[in-house]
């Protein structure tokens, strides 16, 4: 199937407050986010018309900008609103949403303080990151790269550059023939997946890495409340590689991914199952509610 690129595409582009035809939304081969990774991003989906946890994926955009040291020009209400305009203009109602911020041309070294903040907001339709037969599972591979520690990199920013490791990870998983790749942390133990945070079920017990070195995602924690009005325990904890063995299923969570069960991690092999097809159903059924229904119960 031939590649579609994203610079070759009808529809519209949010762009520094204006909204401009798909194809014009450019920037300057000197822009310092491409020379030196000073971007934040975010990954967000509508369901019928409503962007899930819309506010909640604003203010991690807002304050990921702000661990990198800038401010994004446009409040909370404004961006929420351009997301919404986007959806309606290029005529989606599911769709995912791209929302980013990063420092311009002014100066290209690497200190930049005096570079002008842009802010883009594309969407389109995408579906389930690992396809909608999801209940068979994906395969991961054990990725080489490592998480790194929250006294070397800004880990609690969704910032582009932290993506790289990630890309380098799952492009040799891919190479493997796996669907993707676990990664450890700076310490050895288990983190997430590349662009996904890994859920463990242990005893009946739904169990999740601490995020001290990486993205506590959104959909991370929606899946632990969902988990919880079930009355399961959730355990937020350090997870060692060695206890992957017992584990009795395995799946991943993001909006790129949703819920997604994992059916293998390396030669390790688990049986997707009851609490995953659960929090799977669950969580599809809880992106189709409106957002007032959404915030009372997750």
């Amino acid at each position: 199937m031939a590649l579609v690129p994203f610079d070759d595409r009808d529809g519209w582009i949010w762009l520094d407050g204006e909204m401009v035809p798909w194809r014009d939304a450019k920037l300057h081969v000197l822009t310092h986010g491409l020379h030196y990774g000073s971007g934040v991003f975010e990954g967000e989906r509508a369901y019928g018309g409503n962007i899930f946890k819309l506010h909640e994926h604003t203010g991690r955009l807002i304050a990921s900008g702000q661990i990198l040291g800038f401010n994004i020009p446009w409040t909370a209400e404004e961006i929420d609103a351009a997301c919404i305009d986007v959806l309606a203009r290029n005529n989606l109602t599911d769709a995912y949403l791209r929302p980013i911020a990063w420092r311009g041309t002014e100066m290209l070294a690497v200190s930049a303080q005096q570079t002008k903040i842009h802010l883009a907001i594309a969407a389109w339709a995408w579906p389930n990151l690992f396809g909608n037969n999801r209940m068979k599972g994906v395969r991961l591979g054990m990725a080489q790269w490592r998480r790194p520690a929250p006294d070397t990199a800004p880990t609690a920013s969704k910032a582009s550059g932290l993506y790289m490791i990630g890309t380098l990870s799952k492009h040799a998983a891919e190479a493997e023939g796996y669907d993707d790749a676990l990664m450890l942390d700076y310490k050895g133990d288990v983190a997430e997946a590349t662009g996904a945070n890994a859920f463990f079920v242990f005893d009946g017990e739904v169990h999740t890495p601490t995020p001290t070195c990486f993205l506590d995602g959104i959909t991370r924690r929606t899946v632990m409340k969902l988990a919880i009005n079930r009355q399961m325990k959730v355990v937020e904890r350090t997870i060692r590689l060695e206890e992957l063995k017992d584990a009795t299923e395995v799946f991943l969570a993001g909006t790129a991914a949703e819920v997604t069960p994992v059916r293998c991690i390396g030669a390790q092999t688990y049986t997707p199952g009851h609490i995953t097809q659960t929090l799977l159903d669950d969580y599809e059924a809880l992106v189709r509610k409106t957002p007032e229904e959404v915030s009372r119960i997750a």
